[in-house]
């Protein structure tokens, strides 16, 4: 059987029905047993949240410009928060302390990629991200953090552009790691030469939200707009960081490997669905994710110090991409097809919502 633009009306809705059938039920016959309440969720921040800088004030000014150390944790962590403070207004009439920011993604997965050692030398050539060296280092060798860099420093630098942080007195600049310096831009001007698409994303984004400012008629701010921009654009990043980064997954063990394919392929299906990212629901959505890097003997669902729903997830999102791999992409297509109606896409959020 062959897809094509031409295919037939009911023969397109008949396999978008039945690849959301399957999935339905893949997702709920590995759903464990579980019961989940918001309680302890809604203060949960990054490590270090509170001691990241929350303003550009914070940063050091040399030579006329703002610096930020990319490949620190706690500073690069302070452009996300720089990004929340500027954007809660936008997201005020959805819920009290800026929690349904949907910004809050982004640093919550950057600090689960903390917390867990991710973002630690792999090579152990030096103790960037290790507890026991210096651990506020991120590695430019980490797969993990070379990925990051195109969910942080871009949107970052997108913002800055569309003019989301208003008139600053000098430019912004990112300092660079002490090797690999090529694989990345430091300035609005390099991103722009080296990812014109990721940044046109991000700052489409924020002007977006620049757009819905309260006005003499009405509010337009849209959750649901907002999340079709800012998935657009975080797909973009992933599309143009992971190839960049492909040669750092040989410093990973086999299975580690495996997991960071298997959750990049994951955001397309996630993104299609314009899942909310807000704090709330990613803390939750992050307690299926794994607590540490993955070892040799590691083999999900029997993986011992994890728990079920961690086990669970592992195997979803590896059966998910080899699936996709063996269909050539077809179900990645399928699912999309499936995801082009609110109706689809409430469907899609609920089924990754059972999982964990």
């Amino acid at each position: 059987m062959v897809l094509s633009g031409r295919a037939p009306i009911g023969l397109r809705q008949f396999l978008c029905h039945l690849t959301l059938f399957l999935l339905v039920a893949t997702l709920l016959s590995l759903a464990p047993a579980e019961t989940w309440t918001p309680e302890g969720y809604r203060d949960a921040f990054p490590p270090l949240w509170h001691l990241a800088p929350g303003s550009l004030e914070e940063y050091p000014v040399q030579g006329n410009k703002i610096v930020v150390a990319a490949w620190n944790y706690k500073e690069r962590l302070g452009m996300y928060k720089i990004m929340l403070n500027h954007s809660a207004k936008y997201f005020a009439a959805l819920g009290p302390n800026n929690e349904d920011n949907i910004l809050w993604g982004l640093p919550l997965q950057h600090g689960w990629q903390y917390q867990s050692g991710r973002l630690a030398d792999p090579l152990n050539f030096t103790s960037c991200g290790h507890e026991d060296g210096v651990n506020l280092y991120i590695s430019v060798h980490s797969w993990w953090a070379c990925a990051n860099y195109a969910l942080a420093i871009i949107p970052f630098l997108g913002a800055l552009e569309s003019g989301f942080f208003g008139d600053l007195p000098y430019e912004v600049e990112m300092l660079p790691p002490d090797e690999r310096r090529d694989d990345f831009c430091h300035n609005t001007v390099e991103c722009n030469n080296q990812a014109p698409k990721v940044m046109a994303g991000w700052r489409n984004y924020f002007k977006y939200l620049s757009s819905t400012a309260w006005n003499s008629e009405a509010f337009s701010f849209s959750k649901d707009e907002a999340l079709k921009y800012m998935w657009k654009a975080h797909v973009l990043s992933l599309s143009y960081a992971l190839p960049k980064c492909q040669n750092r997954l040989k410093f990973l063990s086999g299975p580690e490997s495996a997991f960071g394919e298997d959750w990049g392929n994951a955001v397309d299906f996630i993104a299609a669905t314009r899942f909310s990212t807000d704090q709330m629901t990613t803390n939750h959505f992050q307690t299926g994710l794994p607590p540490r890097q993955l070892l040799e003997r590691d083999r999900a669902p029997s993986i011992g110090d994890f728990t079920p729903t961690q086990n669970n997830v592992l195997f979803l999102l590896s059966s998910l991409r080899k699936t996709n791999e063996k269909m050539r992409g077809t179900l990645s297509v399928l699912w999309k097809m499936a995801m082009s109606t609110e109706a689809g896409r409430k469907a899609g959020r609920a089924l990754i919502e059972s999982v964990v």
